[in-house]
């Protein structure tokens, strides 16, 4: 990442691939100090660990507003910061700041195309920009710029989408330079895309994935330079027909939204998958005859994030030993 990014004050990683106190502290070490995480859990963690800069790129509603706040206020040694797209959640958060007497800063979410949350670049977003600079407790750092729907395998295809979407956020951030507004800090991108935005000159830059990498980069990502470091371990748990080899391996144990295959076995990897429920994962394998109930495979997950969010704690194996346990800290909810 650091390679990539050119420069190590350019990272903000997200945290929500691994929700590890042990892992910011390997950043820490090599000399990234601002962060990025999506649940109040990890902002704890985050602030626990007295990290310099944090955003919550998530926009907190309802009791999470209060509760942001008092965590920012809570954890002194750390800059909070919060992206934001609706102007009723902007008055509460101020107001909310102005109780706790503690101020927050604020990122306008731009959405360029992934119609999840943030508001289009236009009039609206402009009026938006304006009304944060208004309220008296906030401070406003800049524009949240995610394209996380850009994941092509193709490099060229992805290049040209980033760019599309980045032509729609530079046209904007020109109409905030032209109405006499300060040159904002810019956060782009996530593990597909932010490569292709380490090329623009003092964007900062917020993968996430790269930390673990998954079966996902793997087979859509081969231009980008990573490798896998989070696995599985599954044993095989009965041979119920001839050709089919059930594993411990279900829904409760790795990511279930992606299609199958949600898991590459080491070793295995002429398996089809035939079902998979809370407990078990069933495939069909040329190799049956040969496989033994309480036989071991390690397995790439399909999707890392939401897979490392199921386990309480992981392993760490150093020269095919295992050297500890980390716990996975911030995969609570408060």
């Amino acid at each position: 990442m650091i390679d990539i990014a050119g420069n190590v004050s350019r990272l903000r990683p997200h945290i929500k691939t691994h929700k590890s106190r042990e892992i910011v502290r390997m950043q820490v070490i090599s000399g990234i100090h601002k962060f990025k995480c999506a649940t109040l859990a990890e902002v704890e963690l985050l602030g626990l660990e007295k990290v310099n800069d944090v955003v919550l790129a998530i926009q907190p509603i309802g009791p999470d507003i209060s509760r942001f706040v008092a965590l920012a206020k809570c954890f002194g040694d750390t800059t909070f910061s919060v992206v934001v797209d609706n102007a009723s959640v902007v008055h509460q958060l101020n107001a909310c700041c102005e109780a706790e007497g503690t101020r927050l800063g604020v990122f306008l979410d731009l959405n360029v195309g992934m119609d999840r949350t943030g508001i289009k670049p236009g009039m609206e977003a402009l009026a938006r920009y304006r009304l944060l600079h208004e309220m008296p407790y906030l401070d406003v750092s800049g524009l949240h710029i995610y394209d996380g729907h850009i994941h092509d395998s193709n490099l060229a295809h992805r290049t040209d989408r980033v760019e599309d979407c980045w032509t729609v956020a530079a046209n904007f951030i020109g109409l905030l330079e032209r109405m006499g507004f300060a040159p904002p800090v810019l956060i782009a991108g996530g593990s597909p895309s932010f490569p292709i935005h380490a090329k623009r000159p003092g964007l900062e830059l917020s993968p996430g994935t790269t930390l673990l990498w998954d079966l996902n980069g793997v087979d859509g990502l081969k231009d980008l330079p990573f490798e896998c470091a989070a696995f599985l371990l599954t044993r095989v748990v009965s041979k119920p027909a001839p050709g089919l080899v059930c594993f411990d391996l279900g829904h409760k144990a790795v990511a279930a939204e992606m299609p199958h295959p949600r898991v590459r076995f080491q070793g295995l990897e002429d398996a089809d998958f035939v079902s998979q429920s809370e407990e078990h994962l069933v495939v069909e394998t040329d190799q049956w005859e040969s496989i033994r109930v309480g036989d071991t495979y390690i397995g790439i997950p399909r999707h890392v994030c939401p897979t490392v969010a199921l386990y309480d704690h992981v392993h760490v194996v150093e020269d095919d030993q295992i050297s500890g346990t980390w716990e996975v800290a911030a995969r609570h909810r408060l």
